[in-house]
């Protein structure tokens, strides 16, 4: 139940960026759904491989680096998903850092909630 609560904040989060952030295009409802799962993937299972392996900028850069990461995955997320167009890397960079505040928002309203 977690992970479809997850999998539809994610994708709410991304359609509402899609529509926000100029750069960042979405072909459709079905599309949404698959970049929220294919993001949630890299960020399980790559996020932390490369936060371990930059962790010496990490601490130079008090953390900083992380949104740069994180911007690189969100557009990496574009490259892989058909029908997710990121025009460069700053929509992307933007769009992800929109995308967290989106997310936890709508994660503390539910948590909340329950």
């Amino acid at each position: 139940m977690y992970f479809l609560a997850r999998w539809g904040i994610s994708s709410l989060s991304i359609f509402i960026v899609a529509h926000i952030v100029k750069g960042i295009e979405v072909s459709s409802t079905a599309t949404v759904l698959v970049i929220a799962l294919v993001l949630g993937i890299i960020n399980a299972f790559l996020r932390p491989l490369i936060i371990l392996i930059t962790l010496p900028i990490n601490i130079f850069t008090l953390g900083i680096f992380t949104l740069f990461i994180n911007g690189a995955l969100f557009y990496l997320v574009s490259k892989i998903v058909k029908g997710f167009v990121i025009t460069g890397f700053w929509p992307a960079f933007w769009g992800y850092i929109l995308f967290s505040i989106i997310s936890s928002l709508l994660s503390s309203l539910i948590t909340e909630a329950a």
